[in-house]
C-alpha cells in the first residue's frame, strides 16, 4: 500500500494527520505488516503532555511488543475508543485500516513548527524501500 500523501511520517513508522493544532497519530501500513497480528494497544499517557520522540504507549502483536514514539510534542487528548480494552477492544483495526479507523491517539500540539521535521510520503517511501 502506498503511503497517503496528505500525511506526515516518522522514521519510527508513525503517521500524523494535522487539523489545526490537533494531530491524529497512528502507525503506518509498513509497521503493521512488520508487526503482524496486533492484539493489544496500551496508552497510559492520556491527558499527559509528552515531548516529541518520547514513548507514548506500546503496541503488542502476536510476535513482539513495540514502543510508540511521539512524533510531535503535545497533550494526549484522546485514545481511539475502538482500540481501548475498556471500550470496543478491537486492536485488529490497525491491521485492517491503519490510516483510517485504526488511528491510535489525538494530540493537542504544543509546537506546530515540529511538523516541518516530519517526512512527506515520498521521503517515507524512500526510507522503507
Amino acid at each position: 500500500m502506498a503511503s497517503p500523501t496528505h500525511l506526515k511520517y516518522t522514521k519510527e513508522h508513525e503517521w500524523v494527520s494535522i487539523d489545526g493544532n490537533i494531530a491524529t497519530i497512528g502507525i503506518t501500513d509498513h509497521a503493521q505488516s512488520e508487526l503482524g497480528e496486533i492484539v493489544y494497544v496500551e496508552i497510559e499517557t492520556l491527558d499527559e503532555t509528552i515531548d516529541r520522540d518520547e514513548v507514548f504507549g506500546t503496541i503488542e502483536a502476536v510476535k513482539t511488543t513495540s514502543n510508540l514514539f511521539m512524533p510531535v510534542s503535545g497533550k494526549v487528548i484522546q485514545f481511539n475508543p475502538k482500540l481501548d480494552e475498556s471500550e470496543d477492544d478491537n486492536p485488529g483495526l490497525i491491521n485492517e485500516d491503519c490510516y483510517g479507523e485504526g488511528w491510535i491517539i489525538k494530540v493537542e500540539m504544543s509546537n506546530l513548527g515540529e511538523i516541518e521535521d516530519l517526512m512527506d510520503a515520498e521521503e517515507y517511501e524512500s526510507l522503507i524501500n
